[in-house]
């Protein structure tokens, strides 16, 4: 059962954020409504351009000007970030909730040391003196399992490795304990051992702090790693979510079966990778009602008339598509 509202640390309902561009707008998400429980791992996956990543950035604040969440809410720990203050949101970002990007080599200063990055948060937010944001910024770098966090504190980003500086970003993140981190992509640049030691430091996180993460990635290989619910989106619209096994185990939607035949296995050695033909629409692009109905080889007329209303396969797994079972809700 989905938890109900006060379990849960975040709550979208019928978000949808616009493009505004040369007199004309575009909807880049499209009403989507997700929710993460408190101390939960939820994950988003999709191909570029499905609108993962612009969903992170509106629950930050970071979209550019010409983009705006134009519809519904997005209600963080009772708060609705649409209507709240700028000094409420300020105090939320950095403190309750925090990002962490793909690329850290460009998100950190190349001029600061990585004591003074890390401890920033804390020295924005509350009266900290200065010797426990050192403290506090040591007992971030130890627990990320950086090597030498002494040493690290006095170094600046170029004298790390990519995974050294995923692993500072991480750190950055969770320094003021947060109740929500959000890792867009933060292992796509990593080589595979790398980015195991990443996830794996995310779910310690998870698990010592208590502090909810929305992980995004275009892998579904790597959801599967530590999220327990997963959303799938498509060209701006979640088209199938539920729990990580389910959808793993039972992927209905045609989208979902797309990404999950791609994932390579050892008893696929040899042989050629499965592809979902065609491209994700971009966002300037008209697309039918079912957005999908381009690439999908179960499309009829209906599917290019008619958007699918919502199915339920069980209490969390469902989905958006013409074609399975006969009761939409």
């Amino acid at each position: 059962m989905t938890a109900s509202m006060d379990e849960n640390i975040l709550e979208v309902k019928h978000m949808t954020i616009t493009l505004y561009e040369g007199g004309t707008s575009y909807k880049m998400v499209n009403r989507i409504s997700f929710t993460v429980g408190k101390g939960e791992i939820v994950g988003i996956v999709g191909e570029s351009g499905c609108g993962k990543s612009m969903t992170a950035l509106a629950l930050q604040d970071l979209l550019k000007n010409h983009i705006k969440v134009t519809d519904g809410s997005m209600i963080f720990d009772g708060k609705d970030l649409r209507t709240i203050s700028a000094a409420e949101r300020r105090e939320i970002n950095g403190n309750d909730m925090t990002m962490i990007f793909q690329e850290p080599m460009t998100s950190l200063n190349p001029l600061q040391r990585i004591g003074t990055q890390v401890g920033e948060v804390l020295l924005l937010h509350g009266s900290h003196s200065r010797e426990e944001i050192e403290k506090r910024t040591l007992e971030a770098l130890q627990m990320v399992g950086l090597p030498d966090p002494e040493k690290a504190m006095r170094m600046y980003p170029h004298e790390l490795s990519g995974g050294m500086r995923q692993r500072v970003m991480i750190a950055m993140g969770i320094i003021a304990r947060p109740k929500l981190l959000i890792a867009d992509e933060p292992t796509t640049a990593l080589d595979v051992t790398t980015q195991a030691h990443v996830l794996e430091l995310l779910q310690e996180v998870n698990r010592q702090t208590g502090t909810a993460v929305l992980l995004i990635s275009h892998d579904l290989g790597v959801i599967n790693k530590i999220c327990s619910r997963v959303l799938v989106m498509y060209a701006g619209k979640i088209v199938e979510q539920g729990r990580t096994e389910d959808i793993l185990k039972n992927p209905v939607h045609p989208y979902t079966q797309g990404l999950i035949s791609s994932i390579p296995t050892r008893r696929m050695k040899g042989a050629p990778l499965a592809s979902i033909p065609g491209r994700v629409p971009p966002v300037t692009e008209e697309k039918p009602p079912c957005p999908f109905a381009s690439r999908c080889e179960s499309a009829d007329k209906l599917c290019f008339t008619e958007y699918p209303g919502r199915k339920t396969i069980s209490d969390e797994h469902i989905l958006w598509c013409h074609h399975y079972g006969t009761n939409a809700e």
